[in-house]
């Protein structure tokens, strides 16, 4: 009889199974039983080997995948469940199935039929602490893919998992997006945002025709570029590039997305970048009508891509606005000076700047925003994206000394100023800072005042100077600008940002009802947001939902056990009107938020 082959080799595993199995068999054990057989051929399989996946074996309730690549593992794993929960939006939650994904990249001892080692006990433990519905990742699986993939992760810290001798860092994927927040609708059920009363137009994100993966990073900034070069037409509503991304990956329906984002008309193309040329190409839909309005190419090299991003904004603006002013047109028009390699590390960084969940994806970001100011230092953008990241690391308190980052923070602002930008991102980015880490209160409010000035389309700058104004104690003029960034981007993915914004408003308004249904909003969009479980507590607190205050408490130590309330006056947070931050401290210590 001839010897059972066995080897060894590095492999990423993926370990699934039905959350709640248990209860579903005891439900309807047939119609369970049925269900599953039928999303496993319809939606599972085809998924694991359209990414290059081989099913190891299975059991009533679960599967073992093996992969070759960690990409494939996790891109196949995010996929699953994105069409899992589409699958379930129209089941009753008790008869839904939900799985739970476990991802480790590792050591694995293969034979001809099976596979063993850690590895695989690794990815079983990890499935156990995923949620359901959710996927949860090795540390190892995530230094693999950071950067690789089109998704951004929850740092759960050490784990300690069953039977493995040491406690390893997991990441929980976000899912919904570009993050794990839930869409939460903004507006009231069975309605879409109406229609402005000027010329709407969300840009989808472009397919990158590179031949290269690598190449995503490039045509997504391009795109990023293009929202921004149109959001300088006062004369145009255009939607934020946060919601416009949610659509990343996906077919879409374009009379679909012009109800869902309130908006006429829709821009799609490609870009195909390769060596020292590229080519973008565009088409320009009419949402009431699914007509094709305009569609035209554009090539060159790769030095003049403001340029070209120039021409299609211009191609695009004719369509919609022929009789638009020449002066305008050279007003929006106006683009900073920059060289190809400065522009593509800018490009690089904003992948992970949108939801830094790390220090390392923060510091990452920085590092690419740094080489874009050294490699041209007029390019304002990179301001912008270099104190973003300084921001963040002071709010989740990744350093613990801050005076070199304030001093950074200063030279940025100064420079920028020296530039002279209208660049709203690049005001807004460096204004919010100055503000939240408190190095320049009034700086901050004239700089982000200014952006809004420069450019009304800019979301985030009505998002940034909302949180100025609740920190300096206002109320409805901050709501109203929560409101404004939410209509600019009615899908946002960082919608519970803005929720948790209008809650604290009313808070500060002591509307505590009012309060205390905002921060509901929110946290069941994103219950992992410190700041927001925080904001909530207080809302539960003064609105007398003490149980609900308790459960937001908990879960702020269950998220940071050292979490402590600092003292009054310590200037250590954002807040800088005293009355809200007394008023504010009070109702944590209701919470029963420890000091």
């Amino acid at each position: 009889m001839a010897a059972e082959r066995i080897e060894r080799r590095l492999a990423a595993v993926l370990a699934a199974d039905v959350a709640g199995y248990s209860r579903l068999m005891g439900r309807d054990e047939e119609r369970t039983l049925t269900d599953l057989k039928a999303l496993r051929k319809t939606l599972v399989d085809p998924q694991i080997a359209s990414h290059r996946g081989r099913i190891v074996k299975t059991t009533g309730d679960g599967m073992l995948v093996e992969y070759s690549s960690a990409v494939d593992a996790v891109r196949s794993a995010v996929e699953i469940q994105r069409r899992m929960a589409e699958q379930n939006a129209a089941v009753p939650q008790d008869q839904s199935i939900e799985f739970r994904i476990g991802i480790h990249v590792g050591d694995i001892i293969f034979d001809e039929n099976d596979i063993f080692g850690d590895g695989v006990n690794i990815a079983a433990r990890l499935e156990g602490i995923a949620e359901p519905g959710g996927v949860c990742m090795s540390d190892d699986t995530y230094r693999q893919i950071r950067g690789k993939v089109e998704i951004a992760c929850d740092d759960l810290g050490p784990q300690t998992l069953k039977n493995i001798a040491e406690p390893m860092r997991a990441w929980r994927v976000q899912l919904g997006g570009q993050n794990a927040a839930k869409e939460q609708p903004v507006w009231p059920a069975g309605q879409a945002p109406a229609l402005p009363d000027k010329p709407s137009i969300a840009v989808l994100p472009f397919q990158n025709l590179s031949g290269d993966p690598e190449q995503e990073f490039f045509a997504d900034g391009m795109v990023e570029d293009i929202i921004t070069g149109l959001s300088r037409f006062k004369s145009l509503f255009v939607i934020a590039r946060n919601s416009s991304f949610t659509y990343k990956g996906k077919a879409v329906d374009i009379k679909q997305v012009g109800r869902e984002l309130g908006v006429r008309y829709v821009l799609e193309g490609s870009v195909r970048k390769a060596g020292s040329r590229m080519r973008i190409t565009g088409q320009l839909i009419d949402t009431a009508t699914g007509a094709h309005l305009w569609a035209d190419r554009f090539d060159g090299a790769l030095k003049d891509v403001f340029d070209l991003q120039d021409e299609v904004t211009q191609q695009v603006v004719g369509a919609i606005e022929p009789e638009l002013d020449r002066a305008e047109i050279v007003r929006a028009s106006r683009k900073p000076i920059g060289n190809i390699d400065a522009i593509t590390e800018f490009y690089r960084g904003l992948p992970h700047v949108y939801w830094p969940t790390s220090p390392e994806n923060n510091d990452a970001a920085l590092q690419h925003f740094r080489n874009a100011i050294a490699l041209d230092p007029t390019f304002p953008p990179a301001y912008g994206a270099a104190a973003a990241c300084l921001m963040w690391r002071r709010a989740n308190l990744w350093r613990a000394d801050f005076a070199s980052d304030d001093a950074e923070l200063l030279r940025l602002a100064d420079r920028v100023k020296e530039l002279g930008t209208d660049d709203a991102n690049s005001l807004t980015g460096i204004g919010f800072a100055l503000f939240h880490n408190r190095v320049n209160f009034e700086a901050g409010i004239e700089m982000v005042d200014r952006a809004i000035r420069s450019n009304p389309n800019c979301a985030q700058a009505y998002n940034s100077r909302g949180w100025l104004r609740i920190w300096d104690g206002g109320s409805d003029a901050a709501i109203a600008d929560f409101e404004q960034a939410m209509r600019f981007s009615p899908r946002d993915p960082f919608s519970f940002t803005l929720m948790i914004g209008i809650a604290f408003g009313h808070f500060n308004a002591c509307r505590h009802a009012e309060a205390a249904i905002w921060a509901d909003r929110s946290i069941r969009s994103f219950p992992y947001f410190i700041a927001g479980l925080t904001t909530a507590a207080a809302c539960y607190a003064e609105a007398g939902r003490l149980e609900d205050a308790e459960k937001a408490k908990a879960n702020i130590l269950r998220l940071s056990p050292t979490w402590r309330l600092p003292p009054l006056g310590s200037g250590s947070g954002p807040i800088r009107s005293l009355e809200v931050n007394k008023k504010f401290r009070a109702a944590l210590l209701k919470a029963g938020l420890p000091e």
